[in-house]
């Protein structure tokens, strides 16, 4: 395969911006010598595994991973027994680390299986031994204090040896009778050991062993007979030190080695991700997607664009080869981005075919090219005395020998640089002897001789580039079918040149060319007719699908929510039928217990029992109730909050507590429960039926003595509520007393915390109906009832 295309196209360009994007040196190598799938299915497969790690990307954001490098071959050297150095179980730790967080990154969110899951669950992290590694190493230098606890107290015995050497060189230095003896009142090292810089002509002076000499002489460096011992022990001490070092560094090795072959495995697979990270964070950078990939010598792209062309600048193109026509002739004025369609089409094929996601449109389709024929730009040659068609046409000639079958050729300004006429008639024998070849060709052009040739022959297609006439400015759009004109008259009268002059030369040209430009402004009106009808009927096309879809949407989101309400429903109603049940037993249990409780007096086992069998005979009845067939009722249109309803489905009476929310659902109190249900799921009361009094909330097993007496509509029993609750419950059975006549009425709050209670007598001091209130006296419920006095 000719791989001189990859400088021509600018591909060279496009793997240097992704080889800047890969993390690894390694990996940078690799993407530098990249190579073409051959296959269809090759190249399927890895377009998927950059679409793959593209989405990832864009879900869940940049991995954690950092660069590293050569890790493969510090672990074969572990494996051989040898000893890493810290910089290399560093970077083996950092390999490490990057098994890690690719693991976790993939993991971030769930999907279905992806082509890179092999690569991914190839990845083998070890967080312990990388955590051991670099919590005991800071740096490739220097082994932490807490690598072991025998390096922590070799350390520390070093410290505390150091620390008796300089105290008593100090005080050496500090002797009014050793001063004058030495040169500088300091403390140095020589040859690892401590030692004071003495005066050559006081050498023996100062007792003890000479290390070193300056090199003038002057000065000689003692160590102290003092410190001689001292020192000789921290030799020994930091001897002992580098064994130990030794040791975990071998220990850590061992390790490293044992991990072998799945490091290696799982460290080819970290480059593999690395660079298709590189080539998803291009895609990225590109707003670039993955195309299908025809299994025959055909592409498609629509809405494409050059990716070495400012976003913001270029203008997407559709260019098509290999369904209805094989050959594409483009013509139109010089910078009218002929050379720009070209390389487009060929850069974007040859882009899938290296793996890379294109800037194109999802539905746009590239295939599998066995060679890249390239001649676009100036061939001349100084060095080897070609001219600029003679360049061509030894680029021709290398075509003319490789062309075939799944071949892409492209050529630019075909013919030119020679005769006008033998340029033509050589183009157009060009163009028929690489079809025969049955390569895909492009060609661009001025030559009106090729303008007919591609209209009189079938399979053979003119486009032409847009040009402005009015602004002097290319349009850069592709348009199929139409050849273009050079507009060399138009744009020379807009430059100022006399109309006379064009007048003449307009008339030096035959009458064919005028026939021909003549068609070809016909054929200019027509196209930009047909564009603009073209582009009304997409819009129309668009908006219908849209608005379709958005209906196609509403309805499906309406049906899901009304059969989540309607399985809401049934699991509350499931919920409180269990609820009454279990109470009922609970009930009947404690009746039981009531009667064999021998300890007390038959009164108080009459007022538990008149609280027991008060408590929650509604909701007994409503729960079985529940279980019967929904009647057919007229459901209500509107309500008010406080107004009593009674839930259909439940038969069970309730009071709304908030008017219906945006999705048509409404709060209602049912008992001491408060739920939800459809506006539509509610009825009015049956006037012909006695109200059934709300039931009351759980009660808790606080005894309270009642009056045997007391009319239940004079009590209120608000065990087991919240204050917060308790208090709108109040507030209706004190409205209910005063509209009934009533004068005084008990309120059972029970004993308890006295949160209860304290809460209520808050309330009923701001009370607008009530005169007074009181604990219950003896007989009256004591403190667990209050007694209010209305007005």
């Amino acid at each position: 395969m000719d791989f001189s295309y990859k400088t021509t196209l600018e591909l060279d360009k496009i793997i240097n911006r992704a080889v800047d994007l890969c993390a690894c040196q390694e990996t940078k190598e690799q993407m530098r010598t990249i190579q073409p799938f051959m296959t269809p299915e090759e190249e399927r497969y890895e377009l998927s595994k950059t679409n793959a790690v593209n989405s990832l990307l864009i879900k869940n954001g940049s991995p954690r991973f950092g660069a590293v490098s050569g890790a493969k071959r510090i672990a074969a050297h572990a494996v051989k027994g040898g000893i890493l150095s810290m910089g290399e179980l560093l970077e083996i730790a950092a390999t490490l680390r990057n098994f890690q967080g690719l693991s976790q990154w993939y993991g971030l969110t769930e999907h279905e299986p992806l082509p890179t899951d092999d690569l991914f669950f190839a990845l083998a992290p070890q967080p312990q031994l990388e955590r051991q590694i670099t919590d005991s190493i800071l740096s490739p230098e220097e082994m932490a204090d807490t690598a072991s606890i025998t390096l922590r107290d070799l350390r520390r015995k070093i410290r505390a040896t150091e620390d008796s050497i300089r105290t008593k060189l100090d005080s050496i230095i500090k002797n009014s009778t050793t001063n004058k003896f030495l040169q500088d009142a300091v403390v140095t090292l020589r040859n690892g050991r401590y030692v004071v810089p003495v005066r050559s002509e006081y050498r023996g002076e100062v007792g003890g062993v000479i290390h070193d000499v300056s090199s003038t002489g002057a000065t000689v460096f003692v160590e102290p007979t003092a410190v001689v011992e001292a020192n000789a022990k921290i030799m020994q001490l930091h001897a002992q030190e580098q064994e130990e070092i030794t040791r975990i560094l071998s220990a850590f090795s061992a390790q490293v080695g044992s991990l072998e072959p799945q490091f290696s495995y799982s460290y080819d697979a970290m480059l593999s991700i690395d660079l298709l990270l590189a080539k998803a964070r291009l895609a990225v950078e590109q707003n670039a997607f993955m195309p299908q990939v025809s299994d025959t010598c055909r592409f498609s792209l629509k809405k494409a664009r050059h990716p070495l062309i400012d976003k913001k600048k270029v203008v997407p193109v559709d260019i098509s080869l290999g369904d209805e026509y094989d050959t594409l002739v483009i013509t139109g004025p010089n910078t009218g981005g002929k050379t720009v369609s070209l390389k487009t089409a060929g850069l974007l094929n040859a882009m899938a075919q290296y793996g890379f996601l294109i800037p194109a449109h999802e539905s746009s389709s590239v295939c599998c090219m066995q060679e890249y024929l390239v001649d676009i730009g100036d061939e001349q040659s100084i060095e080897q005395s070609l001219s600029t068609f003679s360049g061509h046409m030894k680029r021709i000639t290398e075509i003319l020998q490789l062309a075939g079958p799944d071949a892409l050729t492209l050529l630019d300004e075909l013919g030119a640089g020679t005769d006008p006429a033998e340029g033509a008639a050589l183009a157009v024998s060009i163009l028929e002897r690489l079809r025969r070849m049955g390569t895909l060709l492009m060609a661009t052009t001025h030559y009106a001789e090729l303008k007919v040739y591609a209209l009189e022959t079938p399979g053979v297609v003119n486009a032409s580039c847009e040009f402005n006439v009015e602004s002097l400015m290319p349009t850069y759009k592709l348009s199929v079918g139409v050849p273009g004109k050079s507009n060399a008259f138009l744009i020379s009268a807009k430059l100022g040149i006399p109309e006379d002059v064009i007048d003449a030369a307009r008339a030096h040209m035959s009458n064919d060319d005028k026939r021909l430009d003549s068609v070809l402004a016909q054929l200019d009106d027509m196209k930009l007719r047909l564009k603009k009808a073209e582009d009304e009927a997409e819009e129309a096309k668009h908006q219908a699908e849209n608005a379709l879809e958005s209906a196609k949407k509403e309805r499906d989101d309406l049906v899901k929510r009304g059969e989540e309400e309607l399985e809401n429903a049934r699991k509350q109603a499931r919920d409180m039928i269990q609820k009454v049940q279990n109470e009922a037993y609970a009930l009947t249990d404690e009746l039981r217990r009531l009667q064999k409780d021998e300890k007390a007096s038959a009164a108080q086992r009459a007022v538990r029992a008149r609280e027991i069998a008060r408590r929650d005979t509604e909701k007994m009845l409503a729960g079985a109730a529940s279980r019967q067939p929904v009647a057919e009722y007229v459901p209500l249109k509107e309500v008010k909050v406080g107004q009593e309803v009674v839930i259909a489905e439940l038969n069970q009476t309730a009071v709304v507590m908030a008017r219906p929310d945006r999705d048509g659902l409404v709060e209602v109190r049912a008992g001491i429960l408060k739920t939800k249900v459809p506006l539509s799921g509610l009825k009015a009361p049956d006037k012909m039926q006695k109200k059934p009094r709300q039931s009351q909330a759980p009660r808790t097993h606080t005894r309270v003595q009642l009056d045997h007496d007391r009319k239940a509509s004079l009590e209120l029993n608000l065990l087991g509520y919240t204050v917060e609750e308790a208090i709108g419950e109040v507030d209706r059975f004190l409205d209910g007393a005063v509209m009934r006549g009533q004068h005084t009425v008990y309120i059972i709050h029970g004993l308890g915390t006295g949160a209860l209670r304290a809460g209520i007598q808050k309330h009923l001091r701001t009370h607008r109906q009530v005169k007074s209130f009181r604990l219950g006296g003896y007989g009256e419920g004591g403190s667990g009832v209050t007694v209010v006095e209305l007005k």
